[in-house]
């Protein structure tokens, strides 16, 4: 296969995953004001449930993704993800009324759901060994201009809350152009998934369960010993990718930059701030993840994190304000963007042998969006709780348990194939 069609198809797939980034966070710029529009600004469970819809549906797609991929092929499900986010996209923006809303954005969650589990899953499965790791990091780098693009929008479409008459556009208007701007890379998503082969390794096991007319590993072969160990590691570094504290600060934003300090138009320059800080870290992280290996990079992500966010927490407790602050988060998303974010995925991409890679990435990939799910819920309730200190505290500790785990037994898989992995993890 020629570099440049390999590089193709690895874009395409990983469109999946900007399309994950922009649906995952344009939510928090638009918050304020459809917040508004509903009526929900006074109802914490309203807000609630308004932030984790879609990340109820995410849950969904990634729990029908394997079984699917490994019917149907990981082609198919590329494309019906384009479809929903292009569904959700139009309808999020479109409804006046606050539980289609709701439906809209669980919509665009099984789209997410879908995406993360098959586009890093495809992109391994059509890669070289030799540089698997940069290219399913392709994936992670889609995911943070998704990331970025939406705090643009968000920053771009967001007018200056101190005018009244701007106020007024930004909760009749705004907020549902936010949404809106997805629908461009979503049809362009659907439109080139047509252009995209079927993976090899899916066409292989197509061909050799026609042959020994066997059906579909499912969950009962995934469960099995030989594959605890595995299983094991998958799951707890899904988690912790979303467990580490990170991704509070994309989906809550509003409420860690104002109780830094900031005022809402300032929140949503520090927001634009992190988020190139997220792109140009991943641009690290395709260059030294095959450099300095998988495993150095997660306890690096583990180990940094767990710091900044004791230094974070402290902060909060001794009331510092302004561009220390800022400076933390910063880091924090810079050290998530170059270890956690792409590495997850490459290691939940590489570490389940063939057979039942369909079933144990969607597996891992709903445990990641039950992490998500309960970080997002949880975070307003611990915040409230506990203060912001005790809140980053309480990351840093996670953090620190999770550097102990991987050291323990997090492998390294650099350079290797996917059957050389299969052969030294499954025992």
């Amino acid at each position: 296969m020629k570099k440049s069609f390999l590089f193709f198809i690895c874009s395409v797939s990983a469109m999946g995953g900007l399309l994950f980034g922009y649906d995952w966070v344009v939510i928090g710029g638009a918050k304020p004001f459809y917040e508004l529009f509903f009526g929900i600004a006074d109802s914490p469970l309203m807000q609630g449930i308004a932030m984790t819809t879609a990340l109820v549906g995410c849950l969904a797609g990634a729990m029908i993704a394997g079984a699917l991929a490994d019917r149907y092929g990981r082609k198919p499900l590329l494309t019906t993800a384009a479809v929903l986010f292009t569904v959700s996209a139009i309808g999020t923006g479109l409804f006046d009324d606050f539980t289609l809303f709701n439906i809209a954005r669980f919509v665009g969650g099984v789209g997410i759901g879908v995406a993360s589990a098959l586009s890093p899953m495809y992109i391994a499965e059509v890669s070289p060994a030799s540089i698997r790791g940069r290219l399913v990091s392709l994936n992670q780098m889609t995911i943070v201009l998704g990331i970025l693009a939406a705090q643009v929008v968000n920053l771009l479409l967001a007018r200056d809350t101190s005018v009244a008459a701007s106020q007024v556009w930004n909760v009749a208007w705004g907020w549902r152009w936010m949404f809106w701007a997805e629908t461009v890379p979503a049809a362009l998503f659907m439109l080139l998934s047509f252009f995209i082969p079927e993976s090899p390794v899916f066409l292989k096991i197509k061909n050799e369960k026609l042959k020994i007319k066997n059906e579909e590993a499912g969950l009962k072969e995934l469960f099995q010993s030989k594959y605890s160990r595995i299983l094991l590691l998958g799951l707890v570094i899904a988690v912790f990718q979303q467990w580490c504290g990170t991704n509070v600060i994309f989906n809550y934003a509003q409420e860690i930059f104002v109780g830094a300090g900031f005022d809402v138009d300032g929140m949503f320059i520090n927001i634009v701030i992190t988020g190139v800080a997220n792109v140009l870290f991943t641009f690290v992280a395709l260059y030294t993840i095959e450099r300095w290996g998988r495993r150095t990079l997660m306890l690096i992500g583990a180990g940094g994190l767990g710091l900044i966010y004791l230094t974070l927490g402290t902060c909060y407790f001794f009331e510092v304000k302004g561009v220390m602050m800022v400076a933390l988060v910063v880091t924090a998303i810079s050290v998530y963007a170059m270890t956690l974010g792409p590495v997850t995925w490459t290691l939940l991409a590489e570490i389940f042998p063939h057979r039942i890679r369909g079933v144990a990435m969607a597996t891992c990939t709903f445990a990641l969006w039950v992490g998500c799910c309960t970080l997002t819920f949880s975070f307003p309730s611990m915040n409230a709780a506990l203060g912001s200190s005790g809140t980053f505290w309480i990351y840093a500790t996670i953090c620190a348990c999770a550097f102990l785990y991987l050291w323990k037994t997090c492998p390294e898989t650099k350079g290797k194939t996917l059957e050389q992995l299969e052969q030294e993890l499954v025992k």
